[in-house]
């Protein structure tokens, strides 16, 4: 096991390595830069060169880079050119508000995809399944954006407690006004992002999890179990499920990366202070300092992502061994 880790760990340091460089070389060959935002057609050629030097843009990439990496092993993600705040505390200061919405996403979706999943494929060809398979694929075929559009047109703006941006009402607090009157203000906010994020995200475990639990109780030793007179809760419960559930371990590794990400395009839509608003914004300045911060973050916690399913495994199914 901890030479598996090892080896593990060690592809995961060059695969992180590997996209940085690639994400760094991209974002400098794409059109545009922060010096043009930071200059007009005032700005004489002089003042240019002189800002481009203050800001290392002058060099060659491969040496914007090796700047770059050197401030990374140190610790240091470097200042915003558009704010000139310390880039992590930029991302700490919207982190909260991302975590927030989407561990309140990954509770529903799991919450309720598990069991649906379940009962649809148990009942397979029943009214049921056919309604959770007609969601499956609406849900998946329906664009966020388009979803969280329509909520604001035909919801947001219907219904005065329903808020439409923002995260929180301005000095709304737990000394001032009691909890219960602070949650409910919480509550307005997060109704629409979270029923977009929730419905799309839904349908797609949803979907995984009605076909790997149809694909377990077709096995031999499922059936076996039926014909031993078992019940059916039991079957399904303790000789199925673990089993379905190999495919969902992996996807639940996989969302960590979406936790610190979040949807940029729902933080934008509903104006939530969070770390994809931020992103956002950054590729609209060309801010390089934020937007490579964001990059690093995010493949970080995709490897971690992929090495935590891989640990998930062992704990859903004692059979499968690392050496």
């Amino acid at each position: 096991m901890a030479g598996y880790i090892a080896r593990r760990f060690v592809q995961l340091l060059v695969l992180l390595i590997g996209i940085s460089i690639v994400s760094f070389s991209i974002m400098h060959i794409a059109p545009g830069s922060p010096i043009d935002l930071m200059t007009d057609r005032t700005t004489t050629a002089e003042d240019k060169a002189r800002i481009e030097a203050l800001y290392g843009f002058d060099k060659s990439i491969p040496e914007q880079y090796f700047r770059w990496a050197g401030q990374i092993i140190r610790g240091e993600f470097g200042n915003s050119f558009v704010t000139g705040e310390p880039v992590l505390d930029m991302i700490m200061a919207r982190l909260p508000a991302t975590l927030l919405l989407n561990f309140l996403t990954l509770i529903i979706i799991y919450v309720l995809s598990i069991p649906i999943g379940i009962i649809s494929a148990v009942r397979q060809y029943s009214w049921f399944d056919h309604l959770v398979t007609f969601y499956a694929f609406l849900g998946q075929s329906m664009p966020e954006f388009w979803l969280a559009l329509l909520l604001l047109f035909y919801v947001g703006l219907r219904f005065p407690f329903i808020q439409t941006t923002g995260m929180a009402t301005w000095g709304v607090s737990i000394a001032e006004h009691g909890l219960w009157y602070f949650l409910v203000d919480r509550v307005r906010y997060l109704i629409l992002p979270l029923a977009v994020i929730s419905f799309t995200n839904l349908a797609s475990i949803t979907r995984y999890m009605r076909a790997s639990m149809l694909e377990v109780i077709s096995q031999d030793y499922v059936r076996t179990a039926r014909a031993k007179g078992l019940p059916q809760i039991k079957v399904i419960l303790k000789h199925a499920l673990r089993n379905a559930l190999l495919p969902i371990v992996t996807l639940i590794g996989f969302e960590l990366p979406i936790l610190f990400s979040g949807s940029v395009i729902i933080e934008t839509i509903f104006s939530w202070p969070g770390v994809g608003l931020l992103s956002w914004n950054a590729v609209m300045q060309r801010d390089y300092q934020v937007i490579m911060a964001f990059n690093l973050l995010g493949a970080s916690l995709m490897v971690l992502g992929a090495f935590v399913a891989d640990m998930l495994y062992l704990v859903v199914d004692p059979r499968i061994k690392y050496n």
